[in-house]
C-alpha cells in the first residue's frame, strides 16, 4: 500500500492520462489493450483514471505495446516535446556573414526550442551591390518572401522572387540572395537537416 505522499508524488506524473493517451491514439478499446498486455479492461481503466499506480513491470508491459520506454511515462511533456514562444520584443537581428557586406539580417523563430527539428529565421534582405555570395548547407530551405522583390540563384540559375511566392530547394546546391530594387524585402526561411 502507498503512503499519501508517495500517491501524491507518483499522481504527479499523470501516468494514467498518459496510458489513455496512447491508448486513444492508437484506437484501441480498454479489452484490445487488455488483450495486447494480459491485463483486465477493469485493471487498466482504473490506471488510466488514476485510481490504480501501476507497478513497473505493468507498466513496461503497456509500454512495450506501444513501442514507447518507460521514460515516456515520467519525462515531463515541456521536456520531451519541442515547444517554444518566441516573442518579437526578445528578438535579435544579426548580420548573415561578414557584418559589412550582409546580403540579409536575420532574426531566429526558433531560439526558444530545445533541439529542433528544423530551423528559422525571419530574413531582412539588405541593399547589395556586391557580387552575391553562395552558400551550401545540408538538408532543404523552404523561403517565403513576405515583401519586396527578391533574386535567388540556385545551381547557376537565377529566379526572381515578389511578395507571396515561395521556393523549396536542396540545401547542398550552391545558392544565394539579392534583394532587386530600394523596397525593403523580407522574408521567411526555414531550413531542415536530412
Amino acid at each position: 500500500m502507498l503512503t499519501q505522499t508517495l500517491h501524491k508524488e507518483l499522481s504527479g506524473y499523470q501516468l494514467g492520462e498518459k496510458v489513455h493517451q496512447l491508448r486513444a491514439g492508437r484506437g484501441l478499446t480498454l479489452a484490445e489493450l487488455g488483450s495486447h498486455t494480459g491485463m483486465s479492461a477493469a485493471m487498466l481503466s482504473k490506471i488510466e483514471r488514476g485510481r490504480l499506480i501501476p507497478t513497473l513491470p505493468t507498466l513496461m508491459r503497456i509500454a512495450l505495446v506501444f513501442s514507447v520506454g518507460l521514460e515516456h511515462f515520467f519525462t515531463d511533456i515541456h521536456k520531451r516535446h519541442a515547444f517554444g514562444v518566441m516573442r518579437k520584443k526578445d528578438r535579435i537581428r544579426l548580420p548573415a556573414g561578414d557584418s559589412k557586406n550582409a546580403p540579409y539580417l536575420y532574426e531566429s523563430l526558433d531560439y526558444e526550442v530545445r533541439d529542433p527539428k528544423l530551423n528559422a529565421w525571419l530574413a531582412h534582405f539588405q541593399d547589395f551591390d556586391g557580387k552575391a555570395h553562395h552558400h551550401d548547407h545540408v538538408g532543404i530551405e523552404f523561403l517565403y518572401l513576405v515583401s519586396g522583390q527578391l533574386e535567388l540563384t540556385w545551381g547557376g540559375q537565377s529566379h526572381t522572387l515578389e511578395a507571396g511566392d515561395s521556393i523549396y530547394f536542396d540545401g547542398t546546391v550552391p545558392h544565394s540572395y539579392r534583394r532587386l530594387g530600394k523596397q525593403a524585402c523580407t522574408g521567411v526561411v526555414v531550413t531542415r537537416r536530412d
